[in-house]
């Protein structure tokens, strides 16, 4: 196995709550008086054996204080990934921060449960809330208030967020949803400005069409300005088309990434809508009244049957039928990372144990479920890797 070569700012802090270093690892050294500097970029050679690479891994997470064997990454072999074919790397599942402002203590317990588990990134948008800063990759979303993604709303909405969340920037903003009122030269411009001004690293695109990111990137190029690096789509077992056909293409001609959303289909995959609509379920809420009608039209039917016939896989693979749905997402090595819409830590916690299901996914596996879904979409070439 291939160890990934991480930089200092891939590896957390020193937590005191973290267990010490084994006296096996301590013997025969001396402990140093004061903290230690990150070694140095020239520290990692062109190319080393595995156990080198071991050896040289194993050392540097013992410096803050961590070991190869306490890393959620280690016990489940999941490696980070690139964010399309930018140097930003994101751990594969990552929580959405959905109204937790009204709840600041499950927030706290969300983002503790997630940076534990290995987590790096978090999702949030004009009207989220977020935590600290730290060995963190933050996200947020422009245009979600109704307003225009032209400059003149840009550069003001995200300085409001960064205020919100009393951060100098974010990693990577997005352009949630097309405007059709702004020219496209007016808003690759508005994103290449707040990046060229320190207040994000990166720009993406939020349900926007494959022939929208493409002129996107177009103008860029024609005006030598920034380009999207990503696109965040919805992704589950009954919505496939746009990922698995539209954004492979993108990636291997722009270096566009997917970052997918939605994974249990608003709740629906989680199967609790098997026997109608409960009281206590968010379909059941007068704002909700579009997933209702969704569960019980025809079509929402003959997904839970489909849902009872994916139940005695999950079974055999030891998991909950979210857990399969998620693992699924992940499964496919074009996502850059799943979304997740957790609104307590034990619904947090089992969306988590996916990773755990990832290497379950044999090809036998994702057969049986693509014939029991029976909507693979047609694709002339095979992108993934």
């Amino acid at each position: 196995m291939h160890l990934y070569k991480p930089a200092c700012t891939d590896i957390p802090p020193h937590k005191p709550s973290l267990q010490k270093p084994s006296e096996a690892l301590l013997k025969g050294k001396k402990q140093s008086a004061g903290p230690r500097a990150c070694p140095p970029a020239v520290g990692w050679p062109g190319k080393l054996s595995q156990a080198t690479e071991l050896k040289q891994l194993e050392k540097f997470l013992h410096l803050h204080g961590l070991s190869l064997q306490e890393t959620v990454r280690a016990e489940t072999g999941m490696k980070y990934r690139n964010l399309g074919k930018s140097g930003l790397r994101l751990w594969p599942l990552l929580p959405l921060l959905t109204s937790l402002s009204l709840f600041p203590k499950v927030a706290e317990q969300l983002m503790t449960i997630a940076y534990e588990s290995g987590v790096n990134l978090f999702d949030t948008a004009e009207v989220y809330a977020a935590g600290k800063r730290s060995s963190l990759v933050i996200t947020t979303k422009l245009y979600w208030g109704g307003k225009f993604l032209c400059l003149l709303c840009c550069f003001p909405g995200l300085k409001a967020s960064l205020q919100r969340l009393q951060l100098e920037y974010v990693d990577v903003v997005f352009a949630n949803r097309p405007d059709n009122n702004t020219p496209m030269e007016e808003i690759v411009r508005a994103m290449t400005h707040v990046i060229n001004q320190g207040m994000a690293m990166y720009w993406g695109t939020s349900r926007w069409s494959a022939m929208e990111i493409m002129e996107a990137y177009s103008v860029a190029r024609q005006f030598n300005m920034i380009p999207p690096v990503c696109e965040q789509a919805e992704y589950h077992l009954f919505q496939r088309e746009k990922v698995e056909v539209q954004l492979p293409e993108l990636y291997h001609k722009i270096g566009v990434g997917a970052m997918t959303w939605s994974p249990l289909a608003c709740g629906i995959i989680s199967g609790k809508y098997g026997n109608g609509v409960p009281e206590s379920s968010r379909a059941a809420l007068k704002c909700y009244q579009w997933l209702k009608e969704k569960i019980v039209s025809e079509e929402g039917r003959k997904q839970q049957v489909k849902l009872k016939d994916l139940s005695p896989i999950a079974v055999r693979l030891g998991c909950t039928l979210p857990q399969l749905a998620v693992a699924w997402c992940l499964r496919n090595e074009g996502v850059s990372s799943v979304l997740l819409g957790s609104s307590n830590p034990e619904q947090l916690i089992e969306n988590l144990g996916a990773i755990q299901v990832l290497p379950k996914m044999t090809s036998h596996i994702v057969n049986e479920i693509d014939n029991i879904l029976g909507n693979k979409p047609y694709s002339k070439k095979d992108y993934r890797s």
